[in-house]
């Protein structure tokens, strides 16, 4: 395929070949552009822009054990109505991804089932196996719980220092869930218990789970990565002063669009749905972490995409499981909040979801629109800017807390030069229509492990 007169991130206009799986050529248009061969499909993006596809290191798709949640099919047709080419599944299933049997079994249902490319990330529990573990995958360690949140997998000190331990020999980037149990206000959850008081204040779990949590078990993980010389990322980093910790270690972190686009303030209209691990923060709070995602102190957003039925989050605040979906409406919102839209740049949208996490995880074959790496292209129109709405999503769990807000959502997604989603409503729109017509998703899976 050769896409001609699309607009990149950082303005320039470009025409970009495809060969295969890969980026063959980019050549500036002023520069006089590309040539077309005979054989080659031509797909006309003038007034389009073209992203890279995005990279989301946290999400769970829940698969094996909690399949009525989300699939490894519906998990990965979301991921790429939503701009997101890669996925990055954290261990707490059914059962966890602690020894090499659980990472396989898992890896074997990707392979099966996603449309995306995917990277499995082990865990740590008191049974975990990490020989067998690193076996399977040599840089296998994900997201390691320093609190207790879905799937029971906190675990103590001296466990953490043995896996971070383990995991500098390996050269491998630990991801902490990082939350001070010690610390947290049990006063908040006192009434709730026997159905008083805060049981109906969704409050009561941003209270709960206190931000002074957050910025002690940042600044713990840290002290340990530094006695090993290991390097930490600090997963759905839910304040600025956990977000300033990092940096000044120089360790990387993300933070969610929950985080980055919902507050305190938020919890009267979402009740339960509101609450995930680490809770909403004040909007004071929400507004300082969003000026570390404009200023470049943040490296990355993901989603910590976690979703639950809708009957399993219509419980007390005491009760319903923590964590909401947001794998399909990350790049939306940001690209609503880009550019002529908002704040953030275009090539900030980049860099956050695409450049930085290929970069922090390794994967340098992607991130990046450049000749020699992956086609992960998202092709979208800034001008579509649409409300979100849960029912045109593809998550299994059928909600989003971000229902109402504006996004802009992709016209197409290419996997590895294959197209892996069409909005059937924009093609024939902006020169799409030279894209050979096509169901909304492909009918088999393609996506492949990206760190085999």
């Amino acid at each position: 395929m050769l896409i001609v007169d699309a607009t990149l991130p950082d303005g320039h206009q470009c025409d970009v070949r495809i060969d295969g799986e890969r980026i063959a050529a980019v050549e500036e248009c002023d520069d006089g552009g590309l040539d077309a061969s005979p054989d080659e499909q031509v797909l006309d993006a003038s007034g389009t822009h073209l992203f890279p596809g995005a990279i989301d290191v946290h999400v769970h798709f829940r698969e094996p054990g909690g399949s009525h949640k989300e699939t490894w099919t519906t998990g990965a047709q979301s991921a790429a109505a939503g701009g997101v080419t890669t996925v990055v599944d954290q261990p707490n299933t059914d059962p966890p991804t602690v020894t090499g049997d659980a990472l396989r079994e898992k890896r074997t249902l990707a392979t099966e089932q996603s449309i995306v490319d995917f990277g499995i990330n082990g865990g740590v529990t008191a049974d975990w196996d990490p020989d067998s573990l690193f076996a399977a995958d040599p840089f296998a360690l994900g997201e390691v719980f320093l609190a207790d949140s879905t799937g029971e997998m906190g675990i103590d000190g001296d466990l953490f220092a043995d896996a971070v331990e383990r995991a500098a020999r390996a050269d491998c980037t630990v991801t902490v869930h990082a939350e001070d149990a010690t610390l947290f206000d049990e006063d908040a959850l006192a009434n709730a218990a026997d159905g008083e008081g805060r049981d109906a204040d969704a409050n009561a779990w941003s209270a709960y789970r206190t931000a002074e949590a957050e910025a002690a078990a940042v600044e713990r993980a840290l002290s340990v990565a530094g006695e090993f010389d290991a390097a930490v990322h600090v997963a759905h980093t839910s304040t600025p002063e956990g977000i300033e910790l990092a940096a000044e270690a120089g360790a990387t972190c993300e933070v969610t669009p929950h985080h980055a686009f919902l507050s305190r303030n938020d919890l009267d209209e979402l009740g339960t749905f509101g609450r995930m691990n680490p809770p909403l923060r004040s909007e004071k709070r929400r507004e300082a972490v969003f000026e570390r995602i404009v200023d470049g102190t943040v490296d990355v957003i993901a989603t910590d995409h976690a979703p639950h039925t809708r009957a399993e989050k219509q419980a007390t605040i005491t009760d319903a499981p923590s964590g909401v979906p947001g794998v399909e409406t990350m790049l939306p919102l940001l690209l609503a909040n880009a550019g002529p839209h908002g704040p953030l740049s275009l090539e900030r949208v980049r860099d956050l979801t695409a450049a930085n996490p290929a970069e922090v995880f390794g994967v340098p074959r992607k991130g990046r629109i450049e000749a020699g790496r992956d086609a992960d292209l998202v092709l979208v129109d800034l001008d579509r800017v649409e409300p979100i709405r849960a029912e045109d999503l593809h998550t299994n769990c059928d909600w989003t807390p971000f229902e109402g807000l504006d996004g802009v959502f992709p016209s197409l997604t290419i996997r590895r030069g294959a197209l892996v989603y069409a909005d059937q409503e924009a093609t024939g729109t902006a020169g799409i229509e030279s894209v050979a017509p096509a169901e909304q998703f492909p009918e088999e899976a393609g996506g492949e492990d990206v760190r085999l």
